[in-house]
């Protein structure tokens, strides 16, 4: 036996050679050195590897292998095939003659069998066989490789999954690397991000987002520092479009990668996963706000019927409506008491309530003299009571004092930017105008906005009436 056999390598896969004069089987310096490499090399390897000569005997058998089957390299190499050993008899032929074919083969060959462990028992493993060539070319063995299948079905299912999540997956998928920057994007978060998948790669993300930047790298910072979070996290991010910027909401799970060839985890990156919920998120809150506003109105209609004073009542209505909704309230109304539809003249409005304009507290009934306001023709207010419906205003985008200057023209608190009156109606008759008003730090009022403020609107003419009928007007 070669010295290849003795040690379970070889520094040559092939045939035994011929000993050297004197019996010495000895080998050189050099050919010693390649020999110890090569040992070392292949009992490195992931992979078992066990080799046999042109007559079918085990020349090689690495460690791996012997992890898997038990036997070592001093048991295996030196037999003839795995017959009775390694495979079973009945399977024997067959199993020597497929992997003997790959000598003849122009490519290496895959099968799946069966083999024996030490302890008796099966182990189905997935072999890569080919053929070893001599220095004049002619097949001299052969190699084969193999592992047990579930480990290389789920490596295969690892990398198929992977395949999908970057072609097919119906939620964005992107690979973070180590500087928060993208390294590989799928076609959906490409689409979501609104650039192609390769103009993104290496980008900055404050290039990508206008908003909402700052959030996402503080946790994929996290997910690198700390592992994945427990559940996933909405994150409300500004994407920039050829339309402008659009606000949308993002449900992000987060990965932390760590290299597997590493002896301790080194962080690779974060693989960040994401589903738009914009939609959704947008209806939750739309319901939540109706459940809220009803409830409001729900309280606002049981408080005002304890009051015994009508006039009470309608400030107990606005109270009620302004909790978020709006910043201020006036309730103006009609001198006279009411305008009946299709009458002509000028309209002049009194207050009648209104929020304090400084510290924040309960509506106050106001106008005891009577005094008209100083509205000047195409007011809101005004406005609203010739249409006899809902009327909008805005300062627009302009400078603090410019708006201020807006707000004090139209005899409103000086910080409004947003305005909304709706008109008092009761009996068929319009009894005045309630307007609501925001601060900059609110956004406009929209027409949901609207339709709630009428319903205000029709609380307070109610009461409105009630007081004027029952002579109690404010």
């Amino acid at each position: 036996m070669s010295a290849s056999r003795r040690s379970g390598t070889t520094d040559e896969l092939g045939p035994d050679e011929p000993e050297r004069a004197g019996g010495s089987a000895s080998a050189g310096p050099e050919e010693a050195g390649g020999s110890v490499l090569l040992a070392a090399l292949l009992d490195g390897m992931d992979a078992a590897l066990c080799a046999f000569d042109a007559d079918g005997v085990v020349t090689h058998w690495n460690r791996e292998a012997e992890r898997i089957l038990g036997w070592t390299a001093a048991e295996a190499v030196g037999r003839h095939g795995f017959a009775g050993w390694a495979v079973r008899r009945a399977d024997a032929q067959e199993v020597e003659a497929r992997l003997l074919s790959a000598m003849h083969a122009p490519v290496r060959q895959v099968h799946e069998f069966a083999l024996v462990t030490k302890d008796g028992g099966r182990v189905l493993v997935r072999t890569q066989s080919a053929a070893v060539r001599g220095p004049d070319g002619k097949p001299a063995g052969v190699y084969c490789a193999f592992s047990e299948v579930h480990a290389q079905i789920d490596l295969e299912r690892s990398i198929a999954l992977s395949e999908a999540l970057f072609e097919d997956a119906s939620w964005g998928v992107v690979l973070v690397d180590a500087d928060l920057r993208p390294a590989v994007v799928n076609a959906h978060a490409a689409r979501a991000l609104g650039v192609g998948r390769t103009s993104v790669l290496g980008r900055p993300l404050g290039e990508l987002l206008a908003q909402g930047v700052e959030e996402l790298e503080s946790a994929l910072t996290h997910v690198l520092a700390e592992g994945a979070p427990p559940a996933p996290a909405e994150m409300w991010v500004s994407v920039r479009t050829p339309e402008g910027e659009k606000r949308r909401c993002w449900r992000s799970g987060f990965v932390r990668l760590a290299s597997p060839l590493a002896e301790e985890p080194v962080p690779l990156g974060v693989g960040w996963l994401f589903l738009d919920v914009t939609e959704a998120k947008q209806g939750e809150q739309e319901a939540a706000l109706m459940r809220f506003r009803a409830n409001q109105l729900h309280r606002a209609a049981r408080a005002a019927a304890e009051c015994e004073d009508p006039a009470e009542a309608v400030t107990v209505h606005l109270d009620f409506a302004l909790a978020g909704f709006a910043d201020h309230a006036l309730i103006d109304r009609v001198a006279g008491g009411s305008l009946t539809d299709g009458a002509e003249g000028p309209v002049r409005l009194v207050r009648v309530a209104a929020t304090p304009a400084g510290a924040p507290g309960p509506s106050l009934l106001t106008g005891a003299a009577g005094l008209p306001v100083r509205y000047e023709e195409g007011h809101p207010a005004l406005t609203c009571v010739d249409r006899a419906g809902s009327v909008r205003a805005d300062a627009g985008n302009v400078s603090g004092e410019r708006a201020r200057t807006w707000a004090l023209s139209r005899q409103w608190p000086a910080d409004s930017v947003h305005a909304l009156c709706a008109v008092l109606r009761s009996r068929g008759r319009t009894l005045g105008v309630v307007t609501f008003l925001r601060g900059a730090g609110r956004s406009r009022f929209e027409r949901p906005d609207a339709t709630y403020a009428e319903d205000v609107a029709v609380r307070i003419a109610s009461a409105l009436d009630l007081a004027g009928a029952v002579g109690e007007r404010p």
